[in-house]
């Protein structure tokens, strides 16, 4: 008789720790993600290569987690899980391959933003990010099950969008050539489907360490391929910077990347997204504020989009219902 501890229910209950833990979580990773981008934005600057990068990053994040299983030996376990789910249909197997959607990511960063522009490879980003979260919440693809299409939801990451928009609207320049805004927007179309798989993988592994480690292997597997078709074309980048911080970014990877597969379960992959969104335009403000690259400066709008983001926030996940309920009550007494 099998036992069905073997095929773990991503649909059981979450552990319930406090929303408000989760969404916090959720905005520290989103930090994260902008401090790693300043981070490997600079060292393809100083190589003269995106693609280099980005392979270095992905591939010392995948070195540092190979060095955490050796010594975990729940991470080891966990692909007896994941084996279980796959066998049981908890998994597909195109749910272990979410490492392929940011390595996709990282991609479109190297051969649209310089194109584009920031702000408007920011823009369209954040616009498939936001509509994959709202679809994957529907579907239940998420390993937090199914999440209803409320107007608050809707009205959140609407306000998102405008944020985001907003935050960067001194930025946002005309002349760019609108077909190549498919690619971040395919980019973050599957950022929301990467946390939803990822999340999933988790659950079915019982351990963080080995869901991320496998988004970094297949991440890393899909740079390594491009890189080599595009050392082929162009050659061997510059010489490699000697500053350590320029390779911090793969272990911030790990850490923003094990934190969202937890934390996605608690909140959807909706709240998640919204939160993460606040958390990198925070981070963005702080550091055109404390350490502001060429041609950048924080001015009244990306405060004033930054601010809005947590507004989002708090309306995507109900926050303010009890705000609006007194207002209305306040009305009904004058």
């Amino acid at each position: 008789m099998t036992n069905p501890s073997n095929h773990p229910d991503v649909s059981r209950p979450p552990r319930q720790f406090p929303m408000w833990v989760a969404l916090v979580a959720a905005v520290v990773c989103g930090a994260l993600m902008s401090v790693q981008s300043r981070i490997n934005g600079e060292l393809g600057r100083r190589l003269d290569d995106g693609f280099s990068a980005a392979v270095i990053s992905f591939g010392s994040g995948l070195v540092i987690l190979a060095v955490a299983l050796a010594f975990s030996k729940r991470g080891r376990a966990g692909f007896a899980g994941i084996r279980a789910a796959l066998r049981g249909g908890a998994l597909k197997w195109w749910m272990l391959v979410g490492g392929a959607a940011g390595a996709f990511l990282v991609l479109s960063q190297g051969l649209t933003a310089a194109i584009l522009g920031v702000a408007l490879f920011t823009v369209a980003i954040v616009a498939g990010q936001t509509t994959s979260s709202l679809v994957i919440d529907v579907i239940g693809l998420g390993p937090g099950g199914k999440h209803p299409l409320t107007a608050a939801r809707v009205t959140g990451a609407v306000l998102a969008l405008v944020a985001v928009a907003w935050s960067v609207s001194s930025q946002l320049a005309g002349g760019s050539s609108i077909w190549l805004v498919v690619m971040p927007l395919a980019a973050g179309l599957g950022i929301g489907w990467q946390q939803a798989v990822n999340g999933r993988v988790r659950v079915a592994a019982d351990s963080a360490l080995t869901s991320t480690f496998l988004n970094f292997l297949v991440g890393t597997a899909v740079l390594v391929i491009a890189w080599g078709v595009h050392l082929a074309a162009v050659g061997l980048p510059e010489p490699l910077p000697t500053e350590a911080w320029l390779y911090l970014g793969g272990a911030i990877g790990c850490v923003f990347i094990a934190g969202t597969a937890i934390i996605v379960r608690r909140t959807g992959v909706l709240l998640l997204s919204l939160a993460t969104i606040a958390g990198q335009l925070s981070a963005a403000l702080a550091l055109d504020l404390l350490l502001p690259a060429a041609g950048r400066h924080a001015d009244a709008a990306t405060i004033g989009g930054t601010v809005l983001a947590f507004v989002a926030v708090a309306v995507a996940s109900g926050r303010l219902a009890p705000l609006a309920r007194l207002a209305r009550r306040a009305r009904g007494e004058q």
